[in-house]
């Protein structure tokens, strides 16, 4: 930055080089601080996970883009289509740059979950790229620790029991010390970015694949948004609620309980041995080669071909690890009835299969082998 002159008081003395150069330094840091010029709001980045961007048009672009804006708004403005539920005043006290008054605070999610999660809710935030397994990216809908049977999405419930615990096991912390309101504001908002994701990736079928664009944002709002909506709504429905857990009272009703749940865990039918291995400590035969929805797509079958589908993603692939059950570590939640769900409903994303019946299935296990199974598994942590 040139400067062609260094201001005085009037009558007094020249400044020397050496007291020149200093005030010069000054004022470079305090123009550094205020912000020589404003810089730009952030952005949504667009969703083009396995997709090479140079073979995405502009006038596509922009229409993906332009529809979002309109229907859900910035990071710094959100929006809400009609008839989603969501709350535009919880949305207001998790978007935005951090801030507060003294009435209220501002800008949660960007305070607590940006540097992971990412503004856009992708899972590439700045820490992202050291963590395994990587951050959840909400953008396709999926929650892999619900209470919910079949493909349903999580209830509420879910939602909150995750954040306000954590993930243990991974660098997704506790927040159980926000007050219920900002936690309601941050579950709303994570909500609001796996809706507005999954219209996006509504308009990237219709527009990218198969070019149809301009678009209607009525048909956006009733085949992209509406049928998204109907699904969270539906999953109040689909809660698995456990039958009683057996009493085990008794050295025997326990001995019985977990000899019972040993030959389940074991058995052709559960296959839990086939990824969880013998001895439940992670080491199965099939171990080696799982991935979840979100590392799946970058897998090829060469590694030749995986290395080439690397530079459409934003995170490099990742193996899933199954569970090793002598840690005692249980990132679902390590109540019984947390791992009764994760065994009869699964882990939505990944290979772990629900077990229990559902809509349509019968399931390889009835809800009382589910209770032995639980007190089987969570032995072999203790």
């Amino acid at each position: 930055m040139a400067w062609a002159i260094v201001c005085r008081p009037f009558g007094t003395k020249p400044l020397d080089a050496a007291s020149t150069s200093r005030v010069r330094c000054v004022l470079f840091v305090l123009l550094l601080l205020a912000g020589c010029s404003s810089s730009a709001p952030p952005q949504f980045r667009l969703n083009t996970e396995g997709r090479d961007p140079a073979k995405i048009a502009r006038a596509q672009r922009e229409t993906i883009v332009a529809a979002l804006e309109k229907l859900f708004g910035t990071p710094d403005e959100p929006r809400i289509p009609e008839k989603t539920g969501l709350d535009l005043e919880l949305l207001d006290t998790a978007a935005g740059p951090v801030g507060s008054d003294e009435t209220r605070y501002w800008g949660l999610y960007r305070k607590h979950c940006v540097a992971c999660h990412g503004i856009s809710g992708d899972g590439a935030g700045p820490n992202a790229a050291m963590l395994n397994p990587y951050p959840r990216d909400f953008r396709n809908g999926t929650f892999k620790y619900t209470s919910t049977a079949g493909g349903a999405k999580p209830v509420r419930s879910d939602l909150e029991r995750t954040i306000r615990r954590g993930v243990p096991g991974t660098a997704m912390p506790s927040f159980d010390r926000l007050s219920d309101e900002h936690l309601r504001a941050l579950l709303e908002y994570v909500k609001y970015l796996s809706l507005r994701g999954e219209t996006e990736l509504y308009l990237l079928q219709q527009v990218i694949d198969q070019d149809e664009y301009p678009i209607d944002l009525k048909d956006v709002q009733a085949d992209g948004v509406a049928p998204v909506v109907a699904l969270w709504e539906k999953a109040r429905e689909m809660v698995v609620e456990p039958p009683p857990r057996p009493p085990l009272d008794t050295s025997e009703q326990r001995t019985e309980s977990l000899e019972r749940g040993r030959a389940l865990y074991l058995s052709v039918n559960a296959k839990c041995a086939q990824c969880h291995g013998p001895k439940g400590r992670g080491d199965g035969e099939q171990a080696a080669e799982l991935f979840d929805d979100w590392n799946r797509p970058k897998k090829g079958v060469t590694a030749e071909q995986t290395a080439d589908r690397a530079r459409l993603f934003l995170l490099s692939i990742q193996r899933l690890r199954p569970r090793n059950f002598t840690e005692g570590v249980f990132r679902g939640g390590d109540r019984p009835i947390d791992v009764y769900w994760r065994v009869h409903v699964g882990i939505k994303g990944t290979p772990m299969p629900p077990a229990g019946p559902a809509p349509g299935s019968s399931g390889v296990l009835a809800p009382e082998q589910i209770w032995s199974v639980v007190e089987y598994v969570r032995s072999l942590g203790e």
